[in-house]
């Protein structure tokens, strides 16, 4: 199973129509070190979209067929894509102790037999 290659775009710079008199206030603002009133504030990256500001990295590995239909399940109930359900449960595991992660480990080793 492999996922789908989610390297970063650059977004697109929106350019907003300005009116003259506006420009001028605005560099007169500029002149007076005042805050720009025509400055587009920046978006939020939004989790996982080909716009965000992470690095993705495109990755292949070999999962059962257990595995995939129970990952198959999770993304359609909870809606959210698969790799970011695989991030989720990879940092989740991480942040377990050694004795946690074991246990885990040897829970799934019995569940496989």
């Amino acid at each position: 199973m492999s996922l789908t290659d989610l390297k970063r775009k650059k977004p697109k710079q929106v350019i907003k129509a300005v009116s003259v008199e506006d420009f001028i206030e605005d560099a007169n603002n500029y002149a007076s070190g005042k805050a720009s009133i025509l400055a587009i504030p920046p978006a939020e990256p939004a989790g996982l979209d080909k716009k965000s500001a992470k690095i993705y990295r495109h990755a292949t590995f070999t999962l059962t067929e257990t595995s995939i239909a129970q990952l198959d399940r999770l993304a359609k109930e909870t809606k959210i894509a698969k790799s970011r359900l695989l991030r989720i449960l990879i940092d989740e595991f991480s942040q377990k102790t050694i004795a946690e992660q074991f246990e885990v480990v040897n829970k799934s080793k019995q569940d496989e037999h």
